[in-house]
């Protein structure tokens, strides 16, 4: 049974690197390349459940039976489109971060808005 699933197995552990890069870095631009590596293991995950053995394409022919389901697809061609656009805003913020405070690590911003807070009181 678990041979069979080897895909899944491989999604998974592949899904498991991305979170541990989201929570292990302090690096902003790490963790969108985290983040990123989450989101396609989660879209391979959902066009592999998608698939039918022995089905082809939903178009009708006299000597085609089974048929794969076209929606798993649709929604992550949908979900490509959101994450690309996400991802875009997230750089955008952190280069607007970069020159904001010089740096894209979590633990030097919140020194320098420490030290800010402390001058200011």
């Amino acid at each position: 049974m678990t041979g069979t699933h080897y895909v899944y197995w491989l999604l998974f552990a592949l899904m498991m690197i991305g979170l541990y890069v989201v929570i292990s870095h302090g690096n902003l631009l790490k963790k969108m390349i985290g983040l990123t590596l989450f989101q396609v293991s989660v879209f391979l995950f959902f066009i592999s459940l998608g698939k039918v053995e022995g089905g082809s394409a939903p178009i009708i022919s006299p000597e085609v039976e089974t048929y794969s389901h076209p929606l798993p697809q649709v929604l992550i061609l949908t979900a490509i489109v959101v994450g690309v656009a996400t991802l875009a805003v997230g750089l955008a913020l952190a280069v607007r971060i970069f020159e904001a405070y010089g740096t894209v690590e979590e633990e030097d911003m919140r020194e320098r808005d420490e030290d800010r807070q402390g001058a200011a009181s």
